[in-house]
Order: C-alpha cells, then structure tokens, then sequence
C-alpha cells in the first residue's frame, strides 16, 4: 500500500506537544440588482444507462450587469444508484478552462423519486466574468460511479435524453451571490446559501445517542478573543513543522466572521515564495481527551487562492492526534481529514486523503497506517464525519461513506482535535508574488463514545443552534 504521509508527521506531533503546553471575511453579496444568468443545457450520452452522465452546460448572462463567474453555483440534481454510491466528476473540455471548473456532490434534505443527490459546479476566479449578453460557451462535464459501473440516469431529475441540442433548461438551477436566480429544483429543495449548517436531515428529530460532548460554532471576535483559550482552543504560534522549512505559524491568520447567519472560522495561509514569507495556521484544543466517539465538523475547502497566483501545494485539515512518545511506538494515534488542492506528496492535482495512523519512525522513515483517497475537487463546503468504536474506523464526507479503516488502527490513548492548513514545500508555484489560500469552518461536534450516521449529526448541530447554543464541552478530562 503506498504511504501518503510523506509530510513532517514527527515534527506535526512535536509541533503539537509544545502547542499543548502553551495555552475581516466578508460575505458574498445576495443578488446585486440586475445579476441574472440562465442554464442552457444538452447531454452527450442520451442512454438510460450509461458508463458516465455527461450533462453539458452554457451559463448565458441574461442580466443587466457584469457577473463574476466565481459567484455563480449550478445544481444538476439526480437519484443516486443506491444509498452507498460514489461518484467522481470530471470535466472533459470548456471554453473557461477545466481547471477553472470544479464539481461537488451534495445530499438533498429532502429526497424525491427522482433526486436524493446534486453535482454542483462552481468556478474559480480565473474564469473571468460575463457581460451582459454572452455565455460561457460550452462546459463540457461528466461524472461516474466511483466504482465504473453501468449507471441508470433514466430516472435523474436533471436528465432530458432528448436534449441533444443547447437550450434554456429549468431542471438545473442557478445562483449568484448566494440568490437563486434559475431553475426549480426538486420537491422542496430550495438551494441555499452557504454554508447550510445542518446538510442532509432525513429525520431531524433524531440527534442520535446521548454522550459527553464538545460543540463549538466558532462565535468569537477575533483570535485574541478570551474565550478561546477559556472555551479550551489554542491558536497555534510556536515554530516547528510541518511544512515550509523557516514559516511561522500566525495567529493573526485565524479570523472569524459571519456568513449566511453563521459564524465561521477562517485559517488563511500566505506566502511571498520565502520560508520567511510563509504564514501557515493551526487551531487546536488545548487537552488530549477524545477518544472513541464521533467527530464531525463543517469545513470549505478551496482550489483557487483568496488573491495571487495559484499552484502552491497546500494541505487543508481536519484531524485528531496524539504525540509520538518514541519511535514505532503503539500507542500513537491520528486520524486525518487531508486535502491537497494542487497535488502533492507525488500526487499531480487535486486529492482528498483519510487516513488512520497506528505508528511511524522519523528517520529512516517508516509508517504504518491504511488511508482512503479521492482523485478529485473537493473546493467548496463539506461535512466531515469520523466515527471511531471497539471495531473500525468510519469516514463520512457529505454524508456518504468515503473509507473504513480496520480495527489495528483504532487509538489507544486520548488525542486532541485539530485544523490546520500549511504548505508542503514552495516548488509548486516558484514566484515570489504574494498569494493566499483559506480554509472555513463553520462548526466542530465530539460525541464520546457514542457511534452517530451523518444525519444525526446535522440534526445534533441543528438542535443546538435552534437552542441558541454556541458552545459546550462536557467531555471529561483524562
């Protein structure tokens, strides 16, 4: 099996030993006056079954303004094959660029006959704007099972066999800053504003079993705030890896703001194309005391940089760990959430990594672990859950199983809860133009010793933001 880690994991958990011992965003417009597009749609592979769905698109400025691609989202929305099913999106040729196109899947909240899933499709900034009057011209896009077999797409809400041709297409909806601005979607199931705090909710009153748990929606004012470091986080300043060699850890980086009624959590990491110039960031919890039990927690992933050129290899994180005490030690445990926007570590684009972590040696290098990868765009908002009991590991990502890891890996001490995002090295994008990359996050959940599905956990979070509730943490020490 290839090892993925390849990163400074020692220094990672040095890092987070003297870590432990220390204790503005702005959000999108909602629909600017006279920012309007509609969807043209056709298919290339007209079949009831078939080895891809192949949905093209042109999205046409039918305003009276200019609109910024990078604020334009589309659902194509289709019934998935059965309630395990993966799927992977590809784009195949655009005028704009694939690689100014990403694709994301996401579970509906409430399922029709039809639709239980979307593929949505944003743009990055290098996909430039519309003037009123034109199009994109053709979006060229594809996905299929993860797996390569034979798809049923006769029953897809978004699929038209006969439309071999571009035209307007109501079945795919569209957005801009955040406003539905074309189409219907499916049953009652209104596309909404990012972030949606809850995602899938088949049975909303079930928040699942009962357990000790830590909540946080990351309501604070900034990374002075003292309630951090009262409500059990550290914001990470001191030296060490992983990462850029010579890069500092900067706590003025982790900024907090309000988005879609929300608070959110913003980690930026910036760079100048100098160690010296690298600012990577890490917010952590200050104690080691979870164990089995779920995590979960809400993130935004993203391709593009916030400003600057792109092409730097960046690692975004959600992950829980514990320190190395030696060398192949059995009682170190981590369990990564990793996404790497541009490749890295040997891979050449984008890839999402879990991966669960029984040892490893330093020097010679040697590890020991099992991961699961996706070879795909994950740019956008994702609900991440990890479910660990006496007999596996379980990862969730949007609500659809993404990797299970065998009972050998499961930990055997306490570890912390992290995020963090760095970069691995400065030889993706050599320039010495400054640019910035962020990581959101919207919420953090532990539920201890309690084993929660996905949609326990959105009805969980749910409870406590209708409760008015902010945080808590009633997970014991030690």
């Amino acid at each position: 099996m290839r090892t993925p880690t390849r990163r400074t994991s020692a220094a990672l958990a040095i890092a987070l030993t003297a870590a432990l011992g220390s204790a503005a965003l702005t959000a999108l417009p909602a629909g600017a006056a006279g920012e309007s597009v509609k969807v043209q749609y056709r298919t290339s592979a007209a079949g009831a079954t078939a080895d891809q769905v192949e949905p093209w698109f042109k999205v046409v400025n039918n305003g009276t303004t200019t609109v910024a691609l990078n604020q334009v989202r589309l659902r194509y929305y289709f019934k998935a094959d059965g309630p395990a099913t993966q799927y992977r999106f590809a784009c195949s040729w655009a005028v704009k660029g694939c690689a100014n196109i990403t694709g994301t899947f996401g579970t509906l909240a409430t399922p029709t006959a039809t639709a239980d899933r979307y593929l949505e499709i944003t743009f990055t900034g290098g996909a430039g704007s519309l003037a009123p009057g034109t199009d994109t011209g053709d979006l060229q896009l594809r996905f299929h099972r993860a797996d390569w077999q034979t798809l049923n797409q006769s029953d897809d809400y978004s699929f038209d066999a006969a439309r071999t041709a571009y035209g307007d297409f109501a079945k795919v909806t569209a957005q801009v800053g955040g406003s539905t601005v074309w189409g219907t979607a499916p049953g009652g199931n209104t596309p909404d504003p990012e972030p949606s705090p809850t995602g899938p909710t088949p049975d909303p009153t079930d928040p699942g079993p009962s357990g000790a748990t830590l909540f946080d929606d990351f309501d604070y004012g900034s990374h002075t705030d003292p309630a951090i470091a009262a409500h059990g986080w550290s914001v990470r300043s001191n030296a060490g890896g992983p990462g850029v060699p010579g890069a500092t850890w900067a706590p003025e980086k982790v900024t907090f703001a309000r988005e879609a009624g929300n608070s959110v959590m913003n980690l930026q990491t910036s760079t100048a194309g100098t160690g010296e110039s690298t600012r990577h960031t890490e917010v952590l919890t200050q104690a080691t005391k979870f164990k089995n039990g779920t995590y979960a927690a809400r993130v935004k992933f993203s391709d593009a940089p916030a400003y600057g050129p792109d092409g730097d290899r960046v690692v975004q994180t959600f992950f829980t760990i514990n320190d190395l005490k030696a060398p192949m030690a059995d009682d170190y445990a981590e369990y990564d959430f990793e996404y790497l926007p541009n490749g890295g570590w040997g891979e050449p684009a984008n890839i999402l990594y879990t991966t669960s972590w029984e040892t490893y040696r330093p020097d010679p290098w040697e590890a020991v672990n099992q991961h699961s990868e996706a070879r795909t765009s994950y740019a956008g908002w994702h609900d991440l859950v990890l479910t660990i009991d006496n007999n596996a590991l379980t990862y969730y990502v949007d609500g659809q199983l993404f990797g299970t890891h065998d009972a050998r890996y499961l930990p055997e001490r306490p570890m912390s809860i992290n995020f963090n995002q760095w970069l691995i090295d400065l030889n993706g994008q050599p320039a010495t133009t400054p640019r910035a990359y962020d990581q959101k996050v919207d919420y953090v959940l532990h539920v201890k010793d309690r084993v929660l599905t996905p949609a326990q956990v959105a009805a969980r979070v749910g409870a406590f933001r209708t409760a008015g509730t902010t945080f808590q943490d009633t997970v014991p020490n030690g």
